[in-house]
């Protein structure tokens, strides 16, 4: 079995946010997604999953290095100053490293 290392980049964000993210993810490079509706506390304050104008939703992706520190990058300077979200990236290996 080949394991290669990735990187899988976990956003998670209001709603309203989105299909902003989803088009940098796109431009970023990044070949597919997941995403699915979120709640949580924290310093936004609740955010309740039933309510779509008021949910989070969490997005996943799988990318090479270099294009999840550069995603990661645009996050910081062009999203974080408008919307309530948090980004991080954890190391992951994969078997078919050409699905990234």
């Amino acid at each position: 079995m080949n394991l290669h290392p990735m990187k899988l980049v976990t956003i998670v964000c209001e709603a309203y946010a989105q299909d902003a993210v989803t088009k940098l993810l796109r431009d970023t490079g990044a070949h597919g997604w997941t995403s699915f509706a979120v709640e949580g506390d924290g310093s936004q304050g609740k955010r309740p999953a039933d309510i779509r104008e008021f949910a989070n939703v969490q997005i996943e992706v799988v990318l090479q290095p270099e294009t999840a520190t550069r995603l990661l990058e645009r996050l910081a300077t062009d999203f974080f100053p408008r919307y309530a979200m948090i980004a991080f990236e954890s190391n992951v290996r994969v078997l078919r490293r050409d699905k990234f």
